[in-house]
């Protein structure tokens, strides 16, 4: 029975210089990126007419193609300026995922587990994705899963390869009856979760694993960190255990995809959304509304 390859919601693709709808065939069964997983991409969001950080996001993707050995073979603004068009195709009522992307088409010539960067292949993709309900509230458990190192993959990179591992660690959480999972580095150490940037709140002052190489320390995380600076928070990075968190106050996440989200369960303990956490999504989207069509 053949498979239904069409997308879930209204869909645009930039590929060879030109815009196509659904989900168009782009990599066959003899490409890299298919059988040895050479891809990388980013994600920015449209919504109430703005694209918060989408500059950063664009030159982000460039970055990672680099440390995974591909071309980038488009300018962060000529990807911006393209994002920005495919906006137009869309009703303006939903909010977009926009999804830059690269890969290689062929191994190198001297080793065919390697990308040949020559074969670099570039396309932009947008779809119709709701940002979800606004007072969302999140259950996390500690995963038995852990983050790699770079030394061990690429973490420098978002890269396609590290996302099943991070899958499997949702699969796992979920059929134990949480949303996300509190992920550990090789140390032992609080990473993030499976999905997004963690911060935790103790006596007034928000905490948040340091930048290890282990995980993305992603765009909207830097964002809140300076935002809640800005207004006089005490913001800590540095190195955190499952225990910090056990007994946090408050802990929430931070993400592209769903901005920041409050965490009021963490395995067999309740928490409260907190005041922190809602001044930090308060501080964002106020932000964002003033400076998110730059």
């Amino acid at each position: 029975m053949p498979v239904d390859t069409s997308p879930r919601t209204t869909t645009w693709t930039f590929v060879d210089g030109e815009w196509i709808s659904g989900n168009p065939p782009l990599i066959g069964p003899t490409s890299h990126a298919m059988w040895l997983g050479s891809t990388v991409f980013d994600g920015a969001r449209w919504f109430d007419g703005i694209a918060p950080d989408l500059d950063l996001h664009c030159q982000r993707v460039n970055r990672s193609a680099e440390a995974l050995g591909l071309k980038a073979t488009m300018k962060a603004e000529e990807i911006e300026a393209l994002a920005w068009e495919g906006v137009e195709k869309f009703d303006g009522k939903t909010a977009i995922y926009i999804k830059p992307m690269y890969w290689a088409e062929h191994g190198s010539p001297t080793s065919v587990v390697a990308p040949d960067a020559e074969s670099t292949r570039f396309a932009l993709c947008l779809f119709e994705a709701s940002m979800g309900d606004p007072k969302a509230a999140s259950s996390i458990t500690v995963s038995p899963f852990r983050r790699p190192t770079v030394e061990c993959m690429p973490t420098d990179a978002k890269a396609g390869c590290l996302y099943p591992n991070n899958a499997r660690m949702l699969v796992e959480a979920r059929k134990r009856g949480f949303d996300n999972a509190l992920v550990r580095d090789m140390l032992g150490n609080v990473a993030e979760t499976a999905s997004s940037n963690i911060f935790m709140v103790k006596d007034g002052v928000v905490f948040t694993p340091a930048a290890n190489r282990t995980f993305l320390a992603g765009i909207t995380r830097m964002r809140v960190i300076g935002l809640l600076k800005d207004a006089g928070f005490e913001v800590v990075e540095t190195t955190l255990t499952v225990a910090d968190f056990e007994t946090a106050d408050e802990i929430f996440t931070s993400g592209n995809y769903s901005k920041v989200v409050p965490v009021t369960r963490l395995d067999d303990r309740d928490l409260q959304p907190g005041p922190i956490t809602a001044k930090a999504r308060d501080l964002y989207f106020d932000w964002a509304h003033s400076n998110g069509d730059a």
